[in-house]
């Protein structure tokens, strides 16, 4: 359809406008065949081109054509034909139809179509982010949306998922893991309370997703200090462990796998609960006198490897101080 309706055009504003069209796509295929060294692309450049050159070869040619032969004008009628009786009404004299000019229908054919190459070409570049394709970082759920358990409101200072999620979820996070080119892709949070507590002590969590790495935070609002959690340790299976101070803490990091569970939403089953790829966490008392409960923040990625301590020690001091504080 869109052939037929070129086909349609003039000459002189079909011919000018193929010229551009091709010069463009010819240009911008053969610039993204260099970038990604594509040799297919290459071609189907050269052919734009190719094609290109030929028509403006064409154009040259009718323009010295139309040069060489210009219009023939109307013969004038003999002598004895121009006599007419003196009572005879004078017609009117004849108009003669002016041709559309031909440079201008082509000057007028490229400079419209340079104005829509030109979008076509910078649009990507000029346009908002979500106009093109690239996704802004996801939000965090809503405080709102349910209320947290009765262990929360018995906690003097005790924080909600919603809250940890916008102290983790900042556009420094992708920075600091060392992948700043990538945005958050899920960012969840709730308020929950720890295991084998029967609900009674709080336990809110945020997590933010990207591409490469997985971050997660929870606050534990009980009272097992950092120095008992690294007794507590010598029992587990955390490797790597490490004390050290955070912002004038007692903290310590240490590694441990993560669990997979997969389930299987169509026959309302799951599969047995397996080993996960290893994470490194870094927990820190909530206070420097270390009078028990403490923050965790945790990164894994799915093919096991994690950003170095360093990385982790710069995430929390980033997202610490950025988490309401409560009157205890």
């Amino acid at each position: 359809m869109l052939g037929f309706l070129v086909r349609l055009l003039p000459f002189w504003v079909r011919e000018p406008l193929l010229i551009l069209v091709g010069s463009v796509f010819g240009v911008r295929i053969l610039y993204l065949a260099v970038v990604e060294k594509d040799w297919a692309l290459a071609g189907i450049g050269a052919v734009f081109l190719v094609a290109t050159a030929v028509r403006v070869h064409v154009v040259v040619r009718a323009l010295r054509a139309r040069r060489n032969n210009p219009a023939p004008t109307r013969p004038q009628p003999p002598a004895a034909a121009q006599q007419r009786p003196a009572s005879a009404v004078p017609a009117a004299p004849a108009v003669r139809e002016k041709e559309p000019n031909a440079w201008g229908q082509a000057f007028a054919a490229v400079g419209v179509f340079a104005v829509l190459g030109a979008a076509v070409w910078l649009g990507p570049k000029l346009l908002p982010s979500e106009a093109h394709g690239t996704p802004h970082a996801v939000s965090c759920p809503g405080g709102q949306e349910t209320e947290p358990p009765s262990a929360y409101r018995k906690t003097s200072g005790a924080v909600t998922g919603a809250e940890l999620c916008k102290a983790l979820n900042t556009p420094d996070l992708a920075r600091l893991l060392g992948t700043p080119a990538e945005t958050a892709t899920g960012a969840s949070a709730s308020n929950g309370t720890a295991p084998l507590t029967d609900g009674k002590v709080a336990q809110p969590e945020a997590q933010v997703e990207f591409d490469t790495y997985t971050v997660n935070v929870t606050v534990t609002y009980n009272d097992l200090s950092i120095a008992q959690y690294v007794k507590l340790m010598e029992y587990g299976n955390e490797i790597d462990v490490r004390k050290l101070k955070v912002l004038g803490r007692p903290a310590v990091l240490s590694s441990d796998h993560t669990m997979r569970i997969e389930i299987n939403l169509g026959e309302g089953s799951g599969g047995p609960v397996e080993q996960g790829p290893l994470a490194r966490t870094l927990a820190v008392a909530l206070d420097a006198k270390d009078g028990g409960g403490y923050y965790e923040i945790t990164v894994w990625s799915t093919s096991g490897a994690f950003p170095d301590d360093d990385v982790l020690l710069d995430i929390t001091e980033k997202v610490l101080p950025a988490i309401p504080e409560r009157a205890v």
